[in-house]
């Protein structure tokens, strides 16, 4: 099914003893797309992954380290963690935050304090419970030299798209696009009647509505997409959206990357989240 919307998924909350993150997942062939809730002063301590992640918050703001770059981050700013880079996200303590969250599939949701080493291969959510449960991760004695974290040379990885999110709407039709390794994100505002379509998807696609609505087609199944809705288009679909009504569509949009389509297809994707 192409049409989703976060409330309908369990929610879950992985690295218990890195992070308060909590949230339901969407799997995609290639990527994961999640909505996050951290709640206000707790957050996430500094951790990696070989994986790269993006991150747009939607309500609240984020006490954000990148690398060695530390900054606030308001919603309609848009976040690049590369794969590997330290980063450690919080929620500031006038609000909980709540953001969208997608990673490639060449690792899975689970990552490693930045002073140890990664796992050879990622424990599953449950694992990593009742290990801490047991008190047996992490461990007590870390190699920090052994850390696989990118601390320098990381570059700016801060992306202002809008200055808020409910801005007055732009003229005409514009889209705003980071790409990074693996994966690109997409910022879009589009006027009434305005259509996107494409009837061969070279990439996957994920798309968040933030304001506006949407009818929208993928291979043949149709559906007035609101605010909140997800659509989600596989490789090789035929999809199309046109904005509905008199307001602006409001849109974040990621897709895959060649390089991370070629990855997959070579080692497959990670599965063992779950357990």
């Amino acid at each position: 099914m192409p049409f989703y919307r976060f409330e309908d998924f369990k929610s879950f909350r992985f690295n218990p003893h890195l992070s308060t993150a909590e949230g339901p997942v969407i799997e995609g062939e290639f990527m994961y797309f999640r909505m996050v809730t951290k709640r206000a002063g707790t957050g996430s301590e500094l951790h990696y992954h070989p994986n790269e992640l993006m991150a747009f918050p939607l309500e609240g703001k984020i006490n954000c380290m990148v690398g060695k770059d530390r900054r606030i981050v308001p919603p309609g700013t848009f976040v690049h963690i590369p794969p590997f880079a330290r980063h450690g996200f919080k929620a500031t303590e006038d609000g909980d935050l709540r953001y969208l969250y997608i990673k490639d599939r060449t690792w899975t949701l689970i990552g490693a304090a930045a002073d140890e080493a990664l796992p050879d291969k990622a424990l599953s959510a449950p694992e990593v419970t009742k290990a801490v449960r047991e008190g047996r991760y992490p461990g007590k004695k870390k190699d920090a030299g052994k850390s696989g974290a990118i601390i320098d040379g990381l570059g700016n990885c801060y992306y202002p798209m809008i200055d808020r999110l409910d801005a007055p709407a732009a003229s005409g039709h514009c889209e705003r696009w980071v790409e990074g390794t693996h994966i690109v994100f997409g910022f879009i505002e589009s006027p009434p009647a305005h259509v996107t379509e494409d009837a061969n998807t070279p990439h996957e696609l994920f798309i968040y509505i933030i304001r506006g609505a949407l009818a929208a087609k993928v291979d043949g199944k149709s559906r007035r997409a609101r605010a909140g809705d997800v659509i989600h288009v596989p490789k090789g679909s035929a999809y199309s959206v046109k904005v509905t009504g008199g307001e602006t569509a409001r849109y974040a949009a990621v897709r895959s990357t060649p390089r991370l389509e070629s990855e997959i297809g070579k080692k497959g994707a990670a599965d063992n989240w779950r357990g």
